[in-house]
């Protein structure tokens, strides 16, 4: 048996190290899915018209759907209308302005699960944006990657900065017609990352989100963008972790992948969820639309997958040549 192989079986035969759960007050919408929640969504995040419009025709194209049964995979039926879609730990009214103004108890969350996000600490060479339930928290080396033109921030703050380059991409390679949690997704995300690589340019670090469900009865639906401009590079790990509760939760998040000519990403995930209990009790339902484009001549993806948790997986991953 390879050292590779082994790593892999001792990570998945230990004990779930990441089950605690964080005593934070949060903010959070009331239980249900219709459209007033997608507006109140569209409203916390002070979003331009375009998004609430795309949110809207994502969310009448939902009602139109089926839970896929392909994948011929057994588990109780989901009730939509049992889960928050919203729920963001209180802050002031502007939010922190820098890292130093995050609650310290996000910071020592992030501090247990390995992810040291304050300055003196930080990961040395790789730049993480950390997701809590419905919102970014945190993303470190931001300036660093500006100075380079990278664009490296959490899917919100996107929307309201570069609105010209979601509005082109968001949708491109997963529109929100594609399937049943894919449109689920375009109605309802709130966060994610969203990375941009001007072209020609080399991003000189890893860049890196982790993804946290804290709150009960939660969903978590983050949306991850990234583009690689002409002749530019980008290495991108994602990971996740959940607290150890006897209820499901559901995780359904969707990525983009855009490579233009001669780029080159490669991506990867670390999937870590609470898989539940030796009796089947809780666990987080994994249902996730992932795809890559390589758009341009000659361009590249690379793409690691490491599944590990979750109660149920259904993943959708695929790349366009």
């Amino acid at each position: 048996m390879s050292s590779a192989t082994e790593t892999i079986e001792g990570f998945v035969k230990s004990d779930y190290k990441y089950g605690f759960i964080t005593d934070i007050e949060a903010e959070s919408a009331p239980p249900g899915l219709n459209e007033d929640i997608i507006r109140f969504i569209s409203h916390k995040k002070n979003e331009p018209a375009f998004m609430l419009e795309w949110r809207l025709k994502a969310y009448r194209h939902w009602l139109t759907m089926q839970p896929p049964t392909w994948p011929k995979v057994s588990y109780p039926p989901v009730d939509f209308q049992d889960i928050i879609y919203y729920s963001a730990p209180k802050k002031a009214s502007d939010g922190p302005k820098s890292l130093d103004e995050v609650d310290p108890k996000l910071l020592e969350t992030y501090e247990k699960l390995g992810i040291p996000l304050h300055e003196r600490a930080k990961l040395a060479g790789v730049a993480v944006d950390a997701v809590f339930d419905s919102v970014s928290v945190g993303t470190t080396y931001k300036e660093t990657l500006a100075e380079k033109g990278i664009i490296f921030c959490s899917m919100s703050e996107a929307v309201q900065e570069h609105p010209e380059l979601v509005q082109r991409y968001l949708g491109s390679v997963v529109p929100y017609t594609d399937n049943f949690y894919a449109a689920l997704n375009s109605a309802v995300f709130s966060d994610g990352s969203f990375v941009y690589i001007p072209k020609g340019v080399r991003c000189p670090m890893e860049l890196s989100t982790y993804f946290r469900i804290n709150a009960a009865k939660s969903g978590q639906f983050e949306r991850t963008l990234i583009v690689a401009e002409d002749s530019s590079y980008v290495s991108y790990l994602e990971g996740c972790t959940a607290p150890m509760r006897d209820e499901n939760q559901l995780h359904a998040a969707v990525v983009e992948l855009v490579a233009l000519d001669q780029a080159e990403i490669k991506y990867s995930t670390v999937q870590n969820w609470y898989p539940g209990d030796e009796e089947g009790k809780g666990g987080i339902y994994n249902f996730v639309t992932k795809r890559g484009i390589c758009k341009g001549r000659a361009s590249k993806i690379s793409w690691t997958q490491v599944e590990t948790g979750s109660a149920v997986t259904w993943k959708y991953p695929s790349c366009i040549l």
